[in-house]
């Protein structure tokens, strides 16, 4: 009862899995480097004031692209789109009611978000930018529709290097998510086999639901397959094993790898029965050795794909 009560509560708070303590080291190293230079930009170019009001919502934006950088709403187009139209509609706004702040901001604030549905960039810190733009200092109002080239702009470029080099150091994480070299997604002549549902019809119940999911369509497909496939058969069988393949152990932070099966010695011997593979990703890169198909098999928690 009392464990039945505790996690009602975490669900009722919002509270919900949880990651590695390497991933978390990654993303607060991460938030870091990117604020560091953000920051040094927005003092250069607006002073003490401004930058008080435009990093935190860099900050934010820095929380999406090193704490969740494989999002919908931390992609690039996210950050890139969200943060651009968004300071443009503040600065038009200001600049149409410069004497109304109040009718100005709730504008700013609401068109940015219309805006970034209309362009599906959807990049939550997008509506601070476009409230700093109304709100900020005389020395942000100066810069008129500059202020969405310097600083916004110019801090976009920069924590999107930033991410992009910090991230390639991580292979279990890289930024954008497309620069993955492996995926949970079949070929398109596998996917029957895995129990796929169509998009079509993932992306139909989410209209009906018509919300906005930091998930793809392609994303949750992913997971209702493996979550079907790990219903089926939660441990891997060493008749699974197949030369060619790539499979994956599924540790986090350093110890996540991936294999790839390049030659093999099938026998009915299960002590015989051998594989030679190849490591294609993380720990162990370009190293290769060889075990039995079965202690293999006890390796592997699922096979992945090359990204296509």
């Amino acid at each position: 009862m009392i464990k039945r009560n505790y996690t009602k509560a975490l669900r009722m708070l919002g509270i919900d899995g949880s990651v590695s303590q390497a991933e978390m080291l990654v993303s607060t190293l991460g938030g870091f480097v990117g604020i560091f230079f953000i920051s040094w930009i927005s003092f250069y170019f607006t002073g003490a004031g401004g930058a008080a009001l435009i990093v935190p919502s860099m900050g934010a934006s820095a929380v999406l692209v090193f704490a969740v950088p494989h999002g919908k709403l931390s992609q690039p187009w996210a950050l890139g789109g969200g943060q651009l139209v968004s300071a443009a509609v503040g600065v038009a706004c200001y600049q149409l009611f410069p004497d109304m702040l109040y009718l100005a901001a709730g504008l700013a604030v609401g068109l940015a978000i219309g805006a970034m549905h209309v362009l599906r960039c959807i990049h939550p810190p997008g509506g601070a930018t476009a409230l700093v733009a109304v709100v900020g200092t005389a020395q942000i109002h100066e810069l008129g529709y500059g202020y969405v080239l310097t600083p916004v702009l110019l801090n976009t470029i920069i924590i999107l290097i930033v991410a992009i080099v910090f991230n390639s150091f991580f292979p279990w994480r890289r930024y954008p998510v497309s620069m993955m070299r492996f995926s949970d997604k079949p070929s398109r002549k596998e996917k029957k086999s895995f129990g796929y549902i169509d998009k079509e019809n993932i992306e139909r119940a989410l209209s009906d639901l018509d919300v906005v999911v930091d998930l793809s369509a392609d994303d949750l497909q992913n997971i209702f397959a493996l979550a079907l496939e790990h219903a089926q058969s939660p441990t891997f069988d060493a008749s699974q094993i197949i030369l060619g393949h790539y499979y994956t152990n599924s540790k986090h932070g350093a110890e996540w790898s991936v294999r790839q099966i390049i030659d093999e010695h099938q026998s009915t011997d299960a002590r015989k029965d051998m594989v030679i593979y190849r490591v294609v990703e993380g720990q162990g890169l370009k190293h290769s050795d060889s075990c039995t198909r079965s202690e293999f098999a006890r390796w592997v928690v699922r096979e992945l794909y090359p990204a296509e």
